[in-house]
């Protein structure tokens, strides 16, 4: 049966027992309302690891004061079945002042430089800087060997990835695959918020990432590949905020280079927010 701890104390105690014990503990956070999407990642985690640890915290320090930090589903029973279903061992479920002891306004806060100010660090002023703030804590909180993020959020992926090299942090950070539904939406929390007329439109932001991707390929000027998918997206019904490819450290790739890229759309549907992205490279 699964553990589910709400005192630091007791959750350090459990680890500290694992790790005398010689077992490797794995780590996958998350704001909770899961799916299938999330339990992959802790089946991930459960092939690197003796243990895992998953976390549910509905962060506020990574909302916006126009954001859906006070709808945003919480879902504790189910989400507690299916990480129990999916292999996991623990659920961290802190409260908001154990996760932060002086209270959000007070709390140290972390900030990632270059890679946070553009894109969804540009939509969301301080968004990453509050991911980042509580990944670090969760991080000393839990003391893992490994932790899991989903690649479907690429740029908080980057961020993470840059907080543990330039912390030193001991913990490897693996990368797990956007699962999506069989027309091509990645799974996500959010896909809840949509109607029905707007989830037969969402598929459309995988179409055209795939889209930029065979043109990127077939040698066409960035420009007007991210112009054109911008365009796409607005006759299908959406408001884009962006439709860019980088290269995987987010900096801006010139016209016929070959190598690792990534083509990223952030747009909003309704009310609701989507982000998804496409790896690929050129050079194979």
């Amino acid at each position: 049966m699964i553990e589910v701890i709400s005192q630091l104390g007791a959750l350090r105690a459990h680890i500290n027992g694992w790790k005398q014990e010689g077992l490797r503990v794995g780590f996958v956070p998350t704001m909770g309302n899961l799916h299938a999407g999330h339990f992959s990642l802790v089946e991930l985690a459960r092939r690197h690891a003796d243990k895992v640890v998953a976390s549910v915290f509905v962060n506020p320090t990574q909302f916006g004061p126009n954001e859906d930090f006070g709808r945003y589903p919480r879902t504790p029973d189910a989400d507690t079945n299916g990480l129990q279903a999916a292999g996991c061992d623990a659920l961290w479920l802190p409260s908001v002042d154990a996760m932060y002891p002086f209270g959000a306004d007070h709390a140290v806060r972390m900030h990632v430089p270059g890679i946070t100010d553009t894109l969804d660090g540009a939509s969301r002023p301080g968004h990453f800087d509050g991911v980042a703030t509580v990944v670090a804590r969760l991080f000393n909180q839990v003391q893992a060997d490994v932790a899991v993020f989903g690649r479907k959020d690429y740029q908080q992926l980057a961020v993470i990835r840059y907080l543990v090299r330039d912390l030193a942090y001991s913990i490897e950070i693996l990368a797990a695959d956007t699962l999506r539904d069989a027309d091509g939406l990645a799974m996500s929390s959010r896909n809840q918020y949509l109607s029905e007329q707007e989830r037969a439109i969402a598929p459309s932001i995988h179409r055209v990432l795939q889209v930029m991707r065979d043109a990127c390929e077939a040698g066409v000027p960035r420009s007007a590949i991210e112009a054109s998918a911008g365009r796409t997206l607005r006759t299908a019904g959406l408001v884009p905020d962006y439709t860019v490819l980088r290269r995987p450290d987010f900096t801006e790739p010139v016209d016929g280079e070959t190598g690792a890229l990534v083509a990223l759309i952030a747009a909003r549907l309704g009310t609701t927010r989507l982000i998804d992205n496409l790896e690929f490279d050129t050079g194979i």
